[in-house]
């Protein structure tokens, strides 16, 4: 096998500066709950109509500030203080009624959760008032500072990053951090604070490419596109892109104004989605969209540092996603997802190599920020961040203690099965 080289992509945003190689991290001591404290519950969200699984839906302890979400398979587990067992499971989810549940529903496992499609005609509904699209998405920026948080706070959150080779996984990173989350009306950036992390990487895989994604938890976060509008939607960027309504839609029983936006400007990889504004408060609840990288030398550009001669690198496709979730009368981040496909090809072999890049990381409970010593008592990561690798927790069943985090996919189990067959 040749000498592994080293392929870095900087696979967030296109207005994010050129970052260093490695950032080592020492443990944060953070003190969680016992893990004796907590039940854990786990099974699938499914679609009431067809049995199918529904993805990305946001389960949230009502009167508490945990959540988590299902995976793409539609599995989930969640665990719950036993101080809490009074409390209800909110379930929502884009396109469907939501659900609110008593925690004695919830088994240890195979709890299923049926949920039923929204079949409402909601272009009929008096509440859209709106008429410009350009001008709600104007009202949603400049409402920005009273309809999220307005101060400081701890998010406990679970990061997960796959990169996969074809169909086959060949690095998994996960981990639990703390973010000290600015508040929105705020230009102060965000913290984070690595607690709790376990990465293997398949080299041999790999071939002579390792990939490694720069970034860690600074990827999803990057995404919330109401704290860091410089990147997507800042105001004066606003002339750059074409906005136009789609069909409303509802989220969590609550009316959405649907925009499509585009950017103008084709000349460079150029972005496109649809932002999904509560018709009530002019509050972004949601936005799915993608970076148009067709382009693919300028694409390269952008997101590729590092290349072994006699290859080209570059993207084929970035897709992004990002929910918020409602705390009394203000909003915050709640979910975020990039997925991320890139091409090696290499000048005398006949075939590609394919690679899949998928990050997200989920909001599973916040408090608000006490003392101003946080940064000082924490270890705190760098946004130029790469995971390293480290095994030991794969070993280890009770790893993740009372932390939630999003149940692995199938093939994501697979992926750990085998890491721990190989410990053994």
């Amino acid at each position: 096998m040749e000498k592994i080289k080293t392929l870095n992509f900087a696979g967030y945003f296109r207005n994010f500066a050129p970052i260093l190689l490695l950032f080592f991290i020492t443990s944060t001591g953070f003190a969680f709950q016992d893990d004796r404290d907590f039940n854990e519950y786990s099974g699938e969200i499914l679609n009431n109509k067809n049995g199918k699984a529904i993805s990305s839906a946001y389960l949230s302890l009502n009167n508490s500030n945990i959540s988590t979400v299902s995976n793409t398979d539609g599995e989930f587990s969640l665990k719950v203080p036993k101080d809490l067992m009074d409390a209800t499971v909110t379930v929502s989810v884009l396109g469907f009624q939501s659900k609110t549940l008593p925690l004695d529903f919830f088994k240890v496992e195979g709890t299923e959760v049926r949920l039923i499609e929204n079949v409402e005609e909601l272009s009929e509904v008096t509440l859209y008032k709106a008429t410009n699209a350009r001008l709600l998405v104007q009202d949603m920026l400049a409402k920005k500072d009273e309809n999220y948080l307005s101060d400081e706070s701890i998010m406990t959150s679970f990061y997960r990053e796959t990169i996969k080779k074809g169909w086959t996984n060949v690095s998994l990173s996960e981990a639990v951090v703390k973010i000290a989350k600015s508040p929105y009306n705020s230009s102060k950036k965000d913290l984070v604070s690595l607690y709790k992390a376990r990465k293997s990487t398949d080299y041999d895989k790999l071939d002579t490419i390792a990939l490694k994604l720069k970034g860690g938890p600074f990827n999803t976060l990057f995404l919330d596109m109401m704290k860091y509008t410089e990147y997507v939607l800042r105001d004066e960027m606003l002339d750059s892109y074409n906005f136009s309504f789609d069909q409303p839609t509802k989220i969590n029983d609550r009316y959405m104004y649907v925009v499509d936006f585009k950017e103008i400007d084709e000349s460079d990889p150029w972005y496109y989605g649809k932002l999904f504004i509560d018709a009530e408060t002019s509050t972004l609840v949601k936005a799915d969209y993608s970076l148009n990288v067709d382009d693919k030398k300028k694409a390269e550009m952008m997101f590729v540092k590092k290349k072994p001669s006699g290859s080209k690198v570059y993207p084929t496709e970035l897709n992004y996603q990002v929910d918020y979730a409602q705390n009394g009368d203000k909003w915050h981040y709640a979910y975020g997802r990039a997925q991320m496909e890139y091409v090696v090809n290499w000048k005398k072999k006949i075939f590609n190599s394919k690679y899949k890049i998928d990050s997200e990381m989920v909001v599973t409970n916040w408090e608000k920020y006490a003392g101003d010593n946080w940064r000082s008592e924490n270890t705190l990561i760098r946004p130029n961040i790469v995971m390293v690798d480290d095994v030991s927790g794969f070993n280890d069943a009770d790893f993740w203690g009372s932390s939630n985090i999003i149940e692995p996919e199938k093939s994501i189990q697979n992926a750990i099965d085998k890491i721990k067959r190989k410990l053994d």
